[in-house]
């Protein structure tokens, strides 16, 4: 099993935030760091800070050499796909090719109400989420794009330069819809996140599911990397226990949550309590 390391950008300051993504730079074990799409923090005080989070994966790109870096999922409500397109084109040159593009849906009433962001309902919410994954993925793939879709169109539409990563970005799809995200994970999907909530039987459920939705499309769902967030508040006996739970039920990733404040200094003894589940 691989793991990876995710901050919450909510009411922490940015060197906090900038120094745990640079020690985990330094830790093979960790492959990739992630952070999350809001504007309103999502835990605590809701009025509170939270960072952006393209103008923060630009930054830490620029910080760090060797991590890969993404966000947990980008709300496809909030930027224009073809926007979407040459923002991850150009944080994937800025790493040196080391993006992971994460997309979802959107859900968060509360900032859309704020913002004046139009929330639209679940049908239409997903149909213009599997058209934009599509135009994204043919403007960081072609020369020149054209795409018809009932909410996104593009006319001749050139995304330049190209990312590094040919031909795109590795794409990751965070959700358990079992009809409209696990498919679109099926056709577009390099990477599959959930957040684990439903426990290893439930998850094992929604993989199946998923590999109904590869063998419709021809694919084979080991194709797909499977990922799940894990919870960690300082105890390292039970994120360990809970990674050995994952590993035990086929888990390929697991995204270890790191708590509000988290200091550099416990990335070590975390990467080597795990270290032997790798």
């Amino acid at each position: 099993m691989r793991f990876a390391i995710k901050t919450r950008p909510e009411h922490q300051t940015w060197e906090e935030l900038r120094d745990i993504w640079v020690a985990a730079d330094e830790i093979p074990l960790f492959e990739s760091a992630w952070n999350w799409d809001h504007f309103y923090p999502l835990t605590g005080d809701l009025t509170g800070p939270n960072f952006e989070a393209w103008t923060m994966l630009g930054a830490m790109a620029a910080q760090t050499q060797r991590i890969r870096i993404g966000c947990q999922v980008t709300g496809m409500i909030y930027r224009h796909p073809a926007v979407l397109a040459n923002m991850a084109a150009t944080v994937d040159i800025i790493s040196g090719g080391r993006l992971e593009l994460g997309v979802g849906a959107g859900w968060n009433q509360m900032e859309c109400d704020a913002y004046g962001i139009p929330l639209p309902p679940l049908k239409e919410r997903f149909d213009r989420f599997d058209e934009g994954v599509e135009a994204m993925v043919l403007l960081l793939t072609d020369t020149v794009a054209n795409y018809s879709g009932q909410y996104v169109r593009l006319t001749d539409a050139r995304c330049e330069p190209k990312p590094v990563q040919r031909p795109h970005p590795p794409i990751t799809i965070g959700g358990n819809g079992r009809k409209r995200t696990l498919r679109t994970t099926a056709r577009w999907a390099q990477q599959w996140n959930s957040l684990g909530r439903e426990g290893t039987a439930g998850w094992l459920e929604l993989k199946d599911v998923l590999a109904a939705h590869c063998a419709d499309v021809g694919r084979d769902v080991n194709e797909i990397t499977c990922s799940v967030n894990l919870g960690f508040e300082g105890d390292l006996d039970e994120v360990v226990a809970s990674a050995e739970d994952w590993q035990a039920a086929g888990l390929d990733l697991a995204i270890v949550g790191l708590p509000l404040h988290a200091k550099p200094e416990v990335l070590a003894p975390l990467a080597a309590a795990l270290e032997h589940l790798a």
